[in-house]
Parts: C-alpha cells; structure tokens; sequence
C-alpha cells in the first residue's frame, strides 16, 4: 500500500462542527469511502470500526491524522484477537472502536466516558503510538453466544469469558461494562500489560502480572465453552 494513500483525509481529522464547519467534500468523501474498504482481517473491514455516536451527533469527523498507523493497528487487533475469536464463537458485535484525536477529547472534556487523550493513544486513538513506542487498537465488543448462554442468563457472571480469552489470546487489556457484559479488547503492539478490569461486580481488577491467579490454567472457570 502506498504512503500517504489516504492524505486527504488528514486535513479533515481535527475537524469540529459544533458551528457551522463544512461537511467533506465530494474528493474527500471517495477517500473515506477508499478507507473504509481497506481490509484488515478475513473477515474485517476498516469501516466496521470507524462508527462513533460522538462523532455522528456532534459533527467531529472521525477520521484518522496517520491512516497508515490506524490500519497497521486495527490488522494487529482483528488477526491477533478479533478473528480468532470469531473463529470460537461466530459473530463478534462491535460497539465502539477507533476514536480520532478530536473525537475522543471532546467526549473526555464532555464526561462521555472517553479518557485523556494520552491515555488512550494507541488504544481507542488508533493512529497514535502510545507513551512506550507501541502501536495498538481497542475496540468495545459483545459475544453474542456468550450472553446468550444459560450460564451468563443466571449468573451475569463476566469472569467465564475473561479468563477464556487471558489463557488462549494475546490480549493486552480488557475492561468490562454492565449492559450485555460489553468489553474493551486491547491489542499491543509489545509488551502486553495482561490486565483485566471490570465495572460488573465483582469490580475493580480481575488479575494483572504479579497476581496469585495470573499464571496457570484457568479452564476450571468456563466448563462448556468452546474447544474446552
């Protein structure tokens, strides 16, 4: 793929519409178009992680400032940790995904449950490298045979999936949420942190290196799933 491929979009990134600032134009709309069809997995496409409902009711166009780094990092994301996943469970919701710079300082300045921008760079912020160096992409996803599973009906008891993915995935964080036991999926470039964190209860961090339970095998936690 060539370099600066998708450059015109770069003019649009930063972009704010809170007043009155032009729509793309017609040029850059077929960039975007070009964009979202990039191909990052077998079956991912960039376009299915460029939705943002920050971006979409308070006009911020959310596209990337290094459309380059936001491909290299969404291929780690889907053929790393998306597509095998796929491959265990059949179809993988995304909710939410790649946020540009502007798009995610604005739902940070506005309480919409994005973090400082530093924080999240070369998380949900794709197209910049992270304080170490590393390239890296979350996306929030839902496992639909998960929540549809008679275990989690009676349980709501996240944890089966968690430690499925901590033993058999190179994943470098995961964080939890209440409705439909959502998740943020981290992928790193290197030097995963291993962390998993949840705001269902039990609250708080599951496990991280150095904990009792990080290492060994965890398959005692989700009998019934698959391949176990």
């Amino acid at each position: 793929m060539k370099r600066n491929r998708f450059r015109a979009l770069k003019r649009f990134a930063d972009r704010r519409s809170e007043v009155d600032s032009p729509a793309l134009d017609s040029s850059a709309v077929r960039v975007l178009e070009e964009f979202g069809r990039v191909r990052l997995s077998k079956h991912f496409f960039m376009r299915d992680f460029l939705y943002s409902e920050i971006s979409a009711v308070h006009g911020i166009p959310n596209v990337p400032n290094e459309p380059d780094l936001a491909i290299e990092a969404g291929r780690g994301l889907c053929e790393h940790l998306l597509e095998p996943l796929r491959d265990i469970f059949g179809h993988v919701t995304i909710r939410s995904a790649f946020r540009n710079a502007s798009v995610n300082r604005y739902g940070n300045r506005h309480k919409l449950n994005c973090a400082r921008n530093p924080k999240t760079h070369a998380k949900h912020i794709w197209d910049h490298h992270d304080s170490d160096g590393c390239v890296g992409a979350t996306a929030c996803v839902v496992i639909p045979w998960f929540i549809d599973s008679d275990r989690y009906r009676a349980t709501r008891d996240w944890r089966p999936l968690a430690w499925f993915i901590h033993d058999r995935l190179p994943y470098s964080e995961m964080c939890f949420f209440p409705k439909n036991a959502a998740f943020n999926l981290a992928w790193r470039s290197r030097h995963p942190r291993r962390e998993i964190r949840s705001y269902i209860a039990p609250k708080g961090i599951l496990t991280r290196p150095g904990f009792a339970n990080h290492d060994g095998d965890h398959s005692a936690c989700y009998p019934g799933f698959p391949g176990t």
